[in-house]
């Protein structure tokens, strides 16, 4: 197979070209040469700039596409409409934000969406999920019956710049008295970019057509996580568990300082039916293959000395300082 990969050099789009690669297919990048530029010599890549320069593209043909790199619908359009004749299939990265949340566990991707919005002037968390439901409405458009919109949950591992996986591994590595959120057995679920990768390139090797939810089997818990995260760093971790209205009544802030904790009435984000995905072909590995990478990966100079200084993998996590204060107060009740 002909593969475009629109990016393909930043944490999902490793994931991507990855497992494209070992499958033999023939990969063309096309980005602006500004993340890892050297990453995959081997392959061919194109220049040029999403947002006004497609030219790279122009006269060229593929047997598929894979968008992990749209976020504003017009942008989006602009590179469909452009290739519409050049390619046989797209496959666009969406997002599990589409949904019109709060919603009930076990949603499936007939489950209400939030409004659309059509662009942006900045990508925030506010219009995040309007403009991928923009964005999967214009490929929808495009391309139809040629089109696969993956609604993906949390992604996770190695190389990911965000933190809000990383930050147990590495925290729960560190040892001590470690800030455990909320209820243990609530459920969670994450997808180790490798898997997503392996599917988003099933997808376009099968031409899967549609919505799919793509994360992680919803029987992991919390508290699961971070015993497995104690079990494969080998650490003496004592997990602390502090209840909800504890942490918001101290001003804790959800998702970003305190990873895969949400507000209760939000759990449902980290809830989703994958079983449509997993009827095509999806497989997700061990969690514990996920965090031992993770932490090969922190401990090998993603952040020199991180494991060492206490700080965590990205902008995700709770500072040091900030967790020693919560574990005195709860303590103190």
């Amino acid at each position: 197979m002909r593969l475009l990969v629109l990016g393909g050099t930043k944490f999902l789009g490793r994931g991507i070209v990855d497992a494209a690669l070992e499958r033999g297919h023939s990969v063309t990048l096309f980005n602006r040469g500004q993340t890892n530029p050297g990453l995959y010599a081997e392959v061919e890549s194109l220049r040029g700039d999403r947002d006004g320069d497609l030219s790279a593209l122009a006269g060229r043909e593929w047997d598929a596409v894979i968008d992990p790199s749209g976020y504003i619908p017009r942008i989006v359009r602009a590179s469909a409409e452009l290739l519409r004749g050049a390619v046989e299939h797209y496959v666009f990265v969406s997002s599990i934000s589409v949904y019109d949340f709060p919603l009930p566990g076990g949603y499936d991707e007939s489950a209400p969406l939030t409004p659309v919005v059509e662009d942006a002037d900045e990508v925030t968390g506010e219009v995040y999920g309007g403009l991928k439901v923009g964005c999967e409405n214009v490929v929808r458009d495009v391309f139809p019956g040629a089109h696969t919109n993956v609604r993906s949950g949390l992604i996770v591992g190695p190389h990911d710049p965000t933190g809000r996986f990383t930050y147990w591994p590495v925290r729960i590595a560190r040892g001590g008295d470690v800030l455990a959120p909320g209820d243990p057995r609530r459920p969670v679920q994450v997808i180790d970019y490798r898997d997503l990768g392996a599917w988003l390139v099933h997808a376009a090797e099968q031409r899967v057509v549609g919505d799919f939810n793509v994360t992680g089997e919803p029987t992991l818990t919390m508290g699961a996580l971070l015993e497995t995260c104690r079990d494969v760093s080998g650490s003496g971790a004592e997990l602390v568990w502090m209840s909800d209205e504890f942490l918001l009544g101290e001003g804790v802030g959800p998702w970003m300082e305190l990873p895969l904790w949400l507000e209760p009435g939000e759990e449902a984000f980290l809830q989703a039916d994958v079983s449509k995905a997993v009827g095509t072909g999806l497989h997700t590995r061990p969690l514990a293959e996920t965090i031992a990478a993770t932490l090969e990966w922190a401990a090998g100079g993603a952040e020199p000395g991180a494991l060492a200084s206490g700080m965590q993998i990205g902008e995700a996590g709770m500072r040091p300082e900030r967790e020693a204060e919560l574990l005195a107060l709860w303590r103190a009740r």
